[in-house]
């Protein structure tokens, strides 16, 4: 064998296996996500119980549905971000890339992850400072220009305050907590919660991955079709649903009914997702013979053939080329190439016994495309995905009122970071772990690394990784609709806050006309006593 096939054979040097020191710089990383999360974390169920506690009652959907919109727009600009570093190869500055034969669709390529983290670190620095001039109390909106009222909350919130320090923040917490857990609407909330953020966490992790090996893109291609596609519906959700819960000034029960009978529409809708797929990439050795027969299961023997059975090429190598006849291969060696011409990217293999095609057989790097009809499938999936993430978030505000409505005013604090803490905890940590098992279960070839250990996987068997990749999701989200009836039926014989519309700041509008009206009464009482008094003098 000459030229090209030489370069791609793996060095087995054991003296590059015995100075290899596992790095630690993940620790690095894991330290740092932690005093992220620690810092970004109460935001969320602070941030909202703040407007709750602040806003009027109509006008907090529509602010909350603004604070998740921003929240969507972070990820969307990151998204964009990882794109962009995904598609800059991670040693960029250190190593020639001219001289690279991969390209970002390759499964080995790795991009400049750790770019994006230099960004978003300085950004999240800047976004920090403005939260130190945030007020410590607001008055209630609406209620800014009534002396009598703030001065009502002043003094209660002082009142508080001395509380607080004669006998801690402590001693209200197991109250609360007894008071959450026998609250069967809140804990049932909490549930559904957990199963569908399982869902959604697995769908979100795995989609750039889903996207790669069913539809044939680079990792870069799609993360950037999947922010695009995805995250602007869901800004545009949010904000409808809040306007519409404004608008229309929507109790809790018709926000439970709103929130379920629209995911359900969407769910039915992700079934339409099965449809949408694309064939295996046919790999020769893998799931497709020489001949260019399909195969069902993986035999390593089948890799050899009488073409290159003396070529004395490694079984276990993954640098896969495509062969004019349509087929990819795991190597240029596997595929019999004897002579190559060019360099890096634009190398072409030429002379391979085992592509069997009329005239000179040639092959050129990385695997075959999956054709226009894959395509236009993709087309399709991303269309329906976009029309599933706008449904979905608007019923996301209806049903995030519902959890916030169904507390005391006193517990939301501790309710919404109960209920985070439970999503991440029990949803966010798990799911991509039992998912990204299964995940590789479904791999038909796995790479190698310098000594000879398991790597990354390298293809998946698509069919399979779809079944996994819509199916557990889809089964999960089916089930958290049951605690989500069974929210419905309570609410038809409970009674809360948002049913009354005189509740938040028209409710504290109505007592204080009602002493207004108290105090005229007395005044109105004492002038006829004193002139009855001076007629009985006269």
């Amino acid at each position: 064998m000459e030229n090209g096939t030489q370069i791609l054979r793996p060095t087995q040097d054991t003296s590059e296996c015995t100075k290899e020191v596992k790095s630690l710089m993940w620790v690095y990383v894991l330290v740092g996500n932690i005093v992220r999360g620690m810092g970004e974390t109460p935001i969320l169920p602070l941030g909202i119980s703040y407007i709750e506690d602040f806003a009027k009652f109509e006008n907090s959907p529509l602010y909350i549905g603004l604070v998740e919109t921003g929240a969507i727009i972070g990820p969307l600009i990151g998204l964009l971000l990882a794109s962009f570093c995904a598609n800059v190869y991670v040693d960029t500055g250190f190593v020639n890339t001219d001289d690279l034969i991969i390209t970002p669709t390759d499964t080995r390529w790795v991009g400049a992850w750790w770019f994006g983290f230099l960004i978003c670190a300085g950004v999240n620095v800047l976004t920090a400072i403005p939260f130190f001039f945030l007020p410590n109390t607001l008055p209630k909106e609406g209620l800014e220009n009534n002396a009598d009222i703030v001065k009502n909350e002043n003094e209660d919130k002082q009142k508080e305050e001395v509380k607080k320090e004669k006998y801690g923040i402590t001693k209200d917490f197991l109250p609360f907590m007894k008071s959450l857990s026998c609250n069967p609407i809140y804990m049932l909330f909490i549930l559904v919660s957990v199963i569908q953020f399982n869902a959604f966490v697995n769908m979100i992790s795995f989609m750039p991955k889903y996207l790669e090996q069913q539809y044939g893109i680079s990792s870069s291609d799609a993360i950037f079709l999947m922010g695009i596609y995805n995250l602007p519906p869901i800004c545009i959700g949010y904000i409808i649903g809040g306007l519409i819960m404004k608008k229309f000034k929507i109790t809790v029960k018709q926000a439970a009914h709103i929130g379920c009978w629209l995911s359900l529409l969407e769910y039915l809708l992700y079934f339409l997702s099965f449809l949408m797929t694309c064939e295996n990439s046919s790999v020769v050795g893998i799931n497709t013979s020489y001949e260019g027969i399909p195969q069902d299961l993986y035999v390593e023997n089948d890799i050899f053939a009488d073409c290159n059975v003396d070529c004395n090429c490694p079984s276990k190598i993954w640098d896969p080329v495509c062969g004019n006849n349509g087929l990819s291969y795991l190597s240029a060696c596997l595929a019999g190439c004897e002579t190559s011409i060019g360099t890096g990217i634009n190398m072409v293999f030429q002379n391979c016994s085992c592509i069997q095609t009329p005239g000179n057989s040639s092959a050129v790097l990385g695997l075959c495309d999956k054709g226009p009809d894959c395509s236009l499938m993709l087309q399709y999936f991303l269309i329906l995905s976009a029309m599933s993430s706008f449904i979905y978030s608007l019923a996301a505000i209806p049903g995030y009122m519902v959890l916030l409505r169904c507390m005391k005013s006193e517990e939301k604090s501790l309710g919404v970071g109960l209920h985070t803490f439970c999503t991440r905890v029990f949803a966010g940590i798990p799911a991509p772990i039992y998912f990204g098992a299964l995940m590789d279960y479904t791999c038909l070839h796995w790479g190698t690394l310098k000594c000879g250990e398991s790597g990354a996987c390298r293809i998946y068997d698509s069919t399979t990784f779809r079944y996994i990749y819509l199916g557990l999701p889809a089964a999960l989200r089916g089930s958290s609709f049951v605690p989500a009836l069974i929210i419905l039926i309570l609410l038809r014989k409970c009674h809360l806050p948002g049913e009354n519309a005189s509740s938040g700041t028209e409710l504290i509008e109505t007592k204080v006309k009602g002493k207004e009206n108290e105090c005229k009464d007395i005044y109105q009482k004492s002038t006829v006593l004193k002139d009855d008094e001076l007629k009985t003098k006269l």
